[in-house]
């Protein structure tokens, strides 16, 4: 492995929620303000994924007071606490980019009859064994 892969594989987090598009979801990010660190959750419908590996982003869209917010997360930032899933919603598209003109009930996806919501991770590295562990068991077994 080259060196740029093994330093993006070290900032990889070890399991990432399964995100898609059209879901309406509650992002919890760690805000920071002065000395203090708080908590803020930002809920809203998944309106693109892009990228991958360590620029992997999802954009989420919410409308607040009237005026459309959008804000884009990296999945793999440690400002991201946890991603919850409220809502399974029904997209044909990739990108949902005409919700942007749409105000009300019709900003909205179709929410998939019967679904569950599961907040499913996926593991994209296992927990490593310090090899010190390893060397010590070794050691008890031969004995």
């Amino acid at each position: 492995m080259d060196i740029i892969k093994s330093i993006e594989h070290e900032q990889l987090k070890n399991s990432i929620p399964e995100i898609k598009v059209g879901n309406t979801v509650r992002v919890h990010v760690k805000i920071k303000e002065g000395n203090k660190e708080r908590i803020q959750v930002f809920e809203g419908i998944v309106i693109k994924k892009q990228g991958g590996g360590v620029n992997a982003t999802f954009t989420v869209r919410k409308i607040s007071y009237g005026v459309g917010v959008e804000k884009t997360f990296l999945i793999h930032s440690p400002l991201v606490e946890k991603v919850e899933l409220v809502r399974v919603g029904k997209a044909r598209r990739a990108k949902l980019y005409y919700l942007r003109e749409r105000t009300g009930k019709a900003s909205k996806t179709k929410e998939m009859v019967g679904a569950r919501i599961e907040n499913k991770e996926i593991v994209l590295k296992e927990a490593e064994i310090p090899a010190t562990e390893t060397v010590a068991e070794n050691t008890e077994n031969a004995e």
